[in-house]
């Protein structure tokens, strides 16, 4: 007996646990890799679920935005080299909601039941076309705000009062306007650090954006993107602008510089800039964007089918997506939850930051986030708002006149079908 028992406990000691009928699967380590553009704030969660999941092990790779959705993209083609997890910003979901047989359908593994987490518009966001497939769960939201910097307010002249600065401008022509007195009295100052950045606010903020539902673009025919173009033109022509592109080491160093006066503030931008200027502390502040309410920015995650561990990974983005985690990215990162039941929480509306002069900025967010009116995102929308970017870009520096400029954009845009 021990000569027939000794040969099989060898094979057992050898194969899984599992498989001999001792121990357990889940005892096995399981690699998890996850494809981010920027710091999401999900590090001390990784510690924390692993804590009651000792045999996950997880492996971030970060890239810069625009790589990481061209990377993706090329994943998906050749149908290798995907995360197990990948990020997917709002500007590009539409165009992987569209390819749902490259995803796993997250209502397969029981997604369906987490619906009520999220604002309607959000999950509705990461549906596939025919509503059938679920391709990602819904991180945050970028309600938006306007950041301002309250001692060259005060030194133009200016209210720094949050309550007084968000009445100068109701309007982006109220916004202009504050902006040319600003120059007036501060000409080597900028107002705001980027006209793409204005415009793609301005534009998130309508009714419809660069596409109609029906996924056809209408930069040309939509008269709010002309309205706007119009707008951070005279906004260009008035020297407002520091002519920085969001992400470069240049813009990343002008928020400590104090460069700019203003800044287009979705929640997400408050860690960039608490992060960029350190010895800002007290000097920035948090008012109204002008035009009420609207979101820019936010992100799903998804698991490509070349993922090797689904089960485990659908697992992690359940769970890094639940109220409680949302909650704790917010108030160490100031990405702001896609979970609604958060928002009346005060444990939100009550969270203020010292950095920001103690704004309240759990409320205003919240309110934010409360009135946004969803707009369709058409499959190439974040390709789109980088070309009409670049175009006023070529205008701040004088490359091109405001005319050539959009007809270029028209013709580039065209070519993004």
């Amino acid at each position: 007996m021990r000569r027939v028992l000794a040969p099989l406990l060898a094979i057992c000691l050898l194969a899984s646990a599992a498989a001999c009928g001792s121990g357990d699967a889940k005892d096995e380590k399981v690699k998890l890799t996850i494809g981010l553009f920027g710091d999401f704030g999900f590090k001390p969660l990784y510690e924390e679920y692993k804590a009651t999941h000792p045999n996950i092990q997880i492996e971030e790779r970060v890239s810069e935005f625009a790589a990481h959705h061209q990377n993706l993209t090329a994943h998906l083609a050749t149908n290798t080299g995907a995360a197990d997890i990948e990020a997917i910003e709002v500007g590009y979901i539409s165009q992987f909601t569209a390819q749902p047989q490259k995803f796993h359908n997250l209502l397969d593994r029981g997604a369906g039941n987490l619906e009520g987490r999220f604002l309607p518009w959000k999950w509705q966001q990461g549906l596939s076309g025919d509503g059938k497939s679920l391709v990602g769960l819904g991180t945050d939201v970028g309600g938006m705000a306007m950041c301002y910097r309250n001692d060259l307010f005060a030194a133009a002249g200016l209210p720094t009062d949050r309550d007084a600065v968000s009445r100068l401008w109701p309007t982006w022509a109220d916004y202009v306007k504050v902006g040319k007195e600003y120059k007036a009295k501060k000409p080597e100052s900028a107002f705001f650090e980027s006209s793409g950045n204005m415009f793609r606010a301005m534009v998130e903020q309508g009714s419809q954006g660069v596409y109609d539902k029906q996924n056809n673009l209408v930069v040309d025919s939509n008269p709010g993107v002309r309205a706007a173009w119009d707008t951070a033109v005279d906004a260009i022509d008035a020297g407002m602008s520091a002519k920085l592109t969001a992400w470069t080491p240049e813009w990343t160093a002008a928020f400590e510089k104090g460069s700019f006066a203003t800044i287009v503030c979705p929640a997400w931008m408050t860690s960039y800039i608490q992060t960029n200027a350190k010895n800002a502390s007290g000097k920035w502040d948090v008012a109204a964007v002008p035009g009420g309410a609207g979101s820019m920015g936010g992100t799903h995650l998804t698991l490509p089918k070349q993922g090797k561990h689904a089960k485990e990974a659908y697992e992690l983005i359940s769970w890094l997506t639940a109220p409680a985690q949302q909650a704790k990215v917010f108030k160490a990162t100031g990405n702001f939850p896609s979970t609604p039941e958060l928002y009346s929480s005060p444990e939100i509306t009550g969270f203020k930051k010292d950095f920001f002069n103690n704004a309240p900025i759990g409320q205003i967010f919240s309110d934010s986030a409360k009135a946004v009116k969803p707009q369709y995102m058409g499959p190439r929308t974040g390709d789109v708002f980088t070309t009409i970017g670049s175009g006023l870009g070529r205008i701040e520096n004088g490359q091109q006149k405001a005319d050539d400029a959009w007809k270029q954009v028209l013709s580039d845009v065209a070519k993004l079908k």
